[in-house]
């Protein structure tokens, strides 16, 4: 019966510390990506890696089981780049990093935040491709990708994404074509502008990445 007893006391204690180990995951992806940021206005002095819990940290939102589930640092004026450990906040809703000065690749690991509803990356200094990996988003309704750097075709593979209510890629150097699958065939010219896209996919009659 003690042993037993002990048994229960035990597994009592892990249901509690797992709060605690989760959100010390999530801390440690924020502190790694604060190490990448250059921060002139200190938005981001009260990530203190010493703290057990990150939803103590400003500009960071928790549900009510401690889990990061939004992130905003938009129009911050942060600098650097952005690294995999983004990756590991798996109950992360919302990604708010528009109008700073990061740059680099955007990394595929943001494919592995399935909880994810918005994405705002625009205004920034972003090159390379838009990952592939994002297809995996299934419940993203907003995904914001302008005036960046970005190139290289749109990928063929967000068209699966069917919760998708708002792309925007304006104002980068895609080239290629636009897909017309999907979510795709709602969202406006203007969406897509300023790139060197070359119009429609015409149901697989043109090469989708014709002119890259």
């Amino acid at each position: 019966m003690a042993s037993f007893s002990f048994k229960i006391f035990l597994v009592s204690i892990l249901l509690t510390l797992t709060p605690i180990l989760c959100t010390n995951s999530e801390g440690n992806a924020l502190h790694s990506l604060r190490s990448k940021f250059s921060d002139p206005k200190h938005v981001l002095q009260s990530w203190d890696p010493t703290l057990v819990n990150p939803c103590t940290w400003f500009h960071v939102t928790c549900d009510s089981n401690s889990h990061v589930i939004r992130l905003d640092l938009g129009n911050s004026n942060i600098s650097g780049a952005l690294g995999p450990e983004l990756g590991e906040l798996k109950h992360l809703q919302y990604l708010e990093l528009y109008g700073n000065k990061i740059e680099g690749k955007i990394p595929k690991e943001l494919g592995n935040l399935k909880n994810l509803i918005s994405m705002d990356l625009y205004g920034n200094n972003f090159q390379g491709e838009i990952p592939k990996s994002f297809s995996k988003l299934k419940s993203l309704r907003f995904l914001r990708l302008n005036n960046n750097k970005l190139s290289g075709p749109i990928p063929r593979e967000l068209t699966t994404l069917s919760n998708l209510k708002v792309f925007d890629v304006s104002n980068n150097d895609l080239c290629g074509t636009i897909p017309v699958d999907g979510p795709f065939t709602s969202f406006p010219i203007e969406s897509f502008e300023n790139n060197r896209l070359n119009g429609p996919e015409l149901q697989g009659l043109v090469s989708y990445d014709f002119g890259c």
